[in-house]
């Protein structure tokens, strides 16, 4: 429905109208004949809303310079952006921290924002109101951003509708919230480097991250085998037997990597033709010298901080390949289209049961130093996310 009076004529829907229609009125009392007793039926006295409150302004994760995120991330008041004909107007619902967020605040990526920036890659949010000229997307609509930098820790914001891709909205919120960078990374790993066909074998390590959760359950939904490798811990026994509920057919340690003994899975099994690195370092090394011949190492994150070393004698004679991936060149070569296609792919892998957010612990905005401290300690399995 549209508010006579308000800025652009824009449009309003579904069941974000009655808070819609009050951030305009600014109070209950100025709302439109007949909107008061909705008001009161969806927000009652204990509504948010207030007298003082501002809908020109939102809360935001903003930092100014690169450095520790400890130090440099601050809650901030902005003020929001107005909107043009074809800007998209969305309250951010959930976003969570990930690696590519934290280097993003170090300086440490390959993408870099023009600074002050919104923290941010990955999210969800509802569309609560389009301007004139946009077509692709409705108020109630949920969205996730197209590419990387769009800034996803606040409350609310204004995008063009070209930075937002909309995706169903029968999902769970956290795998919503999570669709957009690691279940997109580990499907185009699995299908993009080698043809595999059920039975095959991965190997891969960081086995309990975000993307190698989801290479556990996709590959298990392909009818491939896996072997996950993760680091020892005091809780590894309560470790493998998540990941295995995952679908993770073996799950051993960095340790058990390297020793003669781990030659004996393959004698059940195939030796890997695909190796997925998320660590680099002696990790990598070891990846590679279990490879069948012939196979593909890719890698798509350093944690380790250490080069990838290969041996001589292991691309020569076994002829093994070393590829990159990152899924924000991806997109630079792919179209749109092809993007929300995959998206569709792992949300059918969601409606099917296949696919599960990774463990997740839910944080409240205003505590962001919990969040951003929990996200970067060793051995936490559970994602952060922040809701807004």
């Amino acid at each position: 429905m549209t508010f006579p009076g308000a800025p652009g004529s824009v449009v309003f829907a579904g069941s974000m109208w009655v808070r819609c229609a009050l951030e305009w009125a600014r109070t209950p009392a100025q709302l439109p004949p007949g909107l008061l007793a909705s008001w009161s039926r969806h927000y009652g006295a204990a509504s948010s809303y207030s007298a003082s409150t501002d809908p020109s302004r939102v809360r935001a994760l903003v930092y100014g310079n690169h450095g520790d995120p400890a130090k440099v991330v601050e809650l901030k008041n902005l003020e929001l952006a107005a909107m043009g004909g074809s800007d998209v107007r969305v309250r951010m619902l959930a976003a969570p921290i990930n690696p590519s967020d934290i280097n993003m605040i170090q300086g440490n990526y390959g993408l870099l924002p023009k600074l002050p920036a919104v923290g941010g890659n990955e999210g969800v949010g509802q569309v609560v109101a389009v301007g004139p000229s946009v077509t692709g997307l409705k108020p109630g609509a949920w969205v996730i951003p197209a590419n990387a930098g769009l800034g996803t820790w606040r409350t609310e914001a204004v995008f063009s509708e070209e930075a937002l891709i909309e995706i169903p909205s029968d999902i769970p919120l956290q795998s919503a919230a999570t669709l957009g960078v690691n279940p997109c990374t580990a499907y185009r790993m699995l299908v993009d480097f080698e043809q595999l066909q059920p039975g095959d074998c991965v190997i891969q390590n960081a086995s309990n991250s975000g993307v190698g959760q989801a290479v556990i359950q996709i590959a298990a939904a392909l009818g491939l085998r896996t072997v996950n490798v993760v680091r020892d811990r005091p809780d590894i026994q309560e470790l493998t037997n998540r990941l295995k509920d995952l679908g993770a057919e073996h799950v051993i340690t960095e340790e058990e990597l390297r020793k003669p003994e781990t030659k004996n899975l393959f004698k059940h099994m195939p030796q890997p033709r695909l190796a997925l690195n998320c660590v680099g370092g002696k990790s990598s090394t070891e990846l590679l010298r279990h490879l069948a011949p012939g196979g593909t190492m890719v890698t798509y994150g350093g944690m380790a901080k250490q080069p990838v070393t290969a041996s001589v004698s292991l691309l020569i004679f076994k002829d093994l390949r070393l590829r990159g991936f990152w899924l924000s060149q991806w997109k630079k070569n792919h179209s749109p289209d092809e993007f929300k296609s995959l998206l569709l792919t792992l949300c059918n892998f969601i409606h099917q049961g296949q696919l599960t957010a990774p463990t997740c612990t839910e944080v409240p905005l205003q505590d962001y130093q919990q969040a951003l401290g929990a996200s970067m300690e060793p051995f936490v399995s559970s994602k952060q996310i922040l809701t807004m």
